[in-house]
């Protein structure tokens, strides 16, 4: 590499390289070394429980090994469907010491979602909760999975507090009843049951981490297929661009939900390299959360722009001390400036933003920790990420600085390609160039700016929604004839989806209709906010919907 060739190097803090020295090595060593290094250090603190680094690791390995007793072996996949719990990280690192492939499931998705990704991905292991294990017993008991884990929230707890939620919970009905075989269905603890450890040995370069699903234009999910190296690779250089987080010892605030690659990659990968402690946040409720700042100190606060807003917005905000928060770590949306500065003010901390996608692991480009910063700027590329900024129209053509075009990425953190989908991974993948369909131009200096987006990509509360997928769910409505969906600012979410509905001649249809019908398909984040009632919508010649204008036309109509 050259500053004249890569113009971003010039803009690298003095103590960033262009180049990392990386480590080969499992994923797995991350939390090996931060063991070797601080053993006796608080790996994890939720509530009244928390487990030392040294502890983690035992724990991590009598899973790899209850794991193993089940039939594990390496290249399986073990599924993972919980909200952030202690249980999420140790068995996190269990199923990677074990040499199985992980699979998050997002605990919000209902039976269609779910069916999907159990079978498309083919696990044979699923780890859920026991209030998610009651909704969706039919349907997992009727599945491929030869074994299920059951945890409760209070297997994360310590005395009295594990007592008091059992008692609460049953009180209000959210305690069900598990009837365990203790052969198909286990407890948490009996997957405990053996008392030595366990870990496997395979080539980090070709060996599957991660089978992260994420959508897609075609409606349904694809599991994007993530070796050992490509993630230990992307940490390595979040360590070497973010340089001076972990130079002493930092708490993470972990409210980014583990099962979405940003917040495994920040609050459970980045933070064990940090040697951090990490404090799980199970959901985010604004209030909860400023009580979570106040009583446990974090110093590193991952979140997304919506989340940042939401606190700025509680009126309880001059009550609780967020001086604590030294770094607050920004993804997923376009950061507002004045979102930025008020932040700030409140918790006196440096806000750096970046940009990354689930192919790339995610971490693509950072802005510099210490070095200048530009307004709606996602940074500079990672140390040993190529960038490129080319024609909209081939696809080829290299732009000049200033032109907007399609960002294409390389590098060691890009994935393998889409699990069991060879076409779209070769249309995805060109010439080890990574085409993300957003729409970007780089200045001068080597700082990207993202300018739109090509999937149409709805990002409501940190979660990224795809149109496709809600379209397809309204098209099997026997009255619906045409629909669109789209994103339309919030003050608090980023977006929020509203659809377009065209009803079928001589039928009859309310927005409250269609509501209804998307939750009984749909996530709740995916149900629309909004619902508009058309005889028609605008559309290309060629049939195509021009959602360019429903946009416009939402922005110039009077606030709902």
């Amino acid at each position: 590499m050259t500053d004249t060739a890569f113009p971003w190097l010039a803009n690298y803090d003095p103590k960033v390289p262009a180049h990392v020295a990386y480590r080969e090595e499992p994923l797995t060593g991350i939390l090996d070394r931060a063991v070797e290094r601080t053993p006796e250090r608080t790996a994890v603190t939720f509530q009244n429980w928390s487990i030392r680094y040294d502890a983690l690791r035992e724990k991590a390995g009598r899973f790899a090994a209850g794991l193993r007793r089940m039939g594990v072996v390496p290249g399986d996949r073990v599924a993972i469907m919980l909200p952030n719990l202690p249980q999420t990280i140790i068995a996190y690192w269990g199923t990677l010491y074990a040499g199985a492939t992980v699979v998050f499931v997002n605990p919000l998705y209902m039976e269609t979602e779910l069916t999907h990704i159990l079978e498309d991905s083919g696990a044979r292991v699923l780890l859920t909760l026991d209030l998610l294990w009651n909704k969706h017993r039919a349907l997992l008991e009727a599945s491929g999975l030869e074994r299920m884990i059951i945890t409760r929230v209070s297997d994360g707890l310590a005395f009295p507090l594990n007592w008091l939620y059992r008692l609460r919970a049953w009180k209000e009905g959210k305690y069900p009843k598990l009837v365990l075989d203790g052969k198909r269905t286990l407890s948490w603890n009996a997957a405990f049951a053996s008392q030595t450890l366990f870990h496997t040995d395979f080539d980090p370069a070709t060996h599957l981490a991660l089978l992260q699903y994420t959508g897609g234009t075609t409606g349904l999910s694809k599991g994007v297929m993530l070796t050992h190296r490509n993630i230990s690779t992307n940490v390595q250089q979040a360590r070497a661009i973010l340089h001076d987080i972990g130079s002493h010892p930092e708490v993470f605030l972990g409210l980014l939900p583990f099962f979405h690659i940003y917040g495994l990659m920040v609050n459970v990968n980045f933070a064990t390299d940090c040697g951090a402690a990490i404090v799980p946040l199970p959901r985010f409720e604004p209030l909860e959360t400023l009580k979570a700042i106040q009583r446990f100190r974090p110093t590193v606060f991952p979140g997304t722009p919506s989340v940042y807003m939401a606190l700025l917005q509680q009126k309880a905000l001059p009550r609780y001390d967020l001086k604590s928060v030294q770094y607050c770590v920004s993804g997923s949306a376009p950061l507002p400036l004045e979102l930025m500065r008020r932040f700030a003010e409140v918790t006196e901390s440096d806000i750096v933003e970046g940009y990354g996608l689930t192919e790339a692991s995610p971490f693509t480009h950072v802005n510099p920790l210490r070095g200048k910063r530009k307004q709606g700027s996602i940074g500079l590329p990672c140390p040993d990420t190529l960038a490129r900024i080319v024609s909209l129209e081939d696809g080829e053509t290299d732009l000049t600085p200033g032109e907007p075009g399609e960002l294409l990425i390389r590098g060691p953190q890009v994935m393998q390609g889409y699990w069991n989908r060879p076409q779209d991974s070769a249309s995805t993948l060109k010439g080890g160039w990574l085409r993300t369909g957003d729409v970007a131009v780089m200045d001068e200096e080597g700082y990207f700016f993202i300018v739109d987006r090509m999937k149409d990509m709805i990002i409501s509360g940190g979660f990224n929604i795809y149109p496709r997928e809600i379209e397809e769910v309204l098209h099997t409505h026997p009255k619906i004839a045409d629909v669109a969906a789209v994103g339309v600012p919030h003050r608090t979410r980023g977006e929020v989806i509203k659809v377009y509905v065209v009803a079928k001649a001589g039928e009859s249809l309310t927005k409250e209709d269609v509501i209804a019908f998307c939750r009984e398909k749909l996530a709740g984040f995916k149900t629309p906010k909004f619902v508009e009632l058309r005889d028609q919508l605008p559309k290309t010649m060629v049939g195509k919907v021009l959602k360019r204008v429903l946009r416009e036309e939402h922005k110039a109509a009077p606030a709902p």
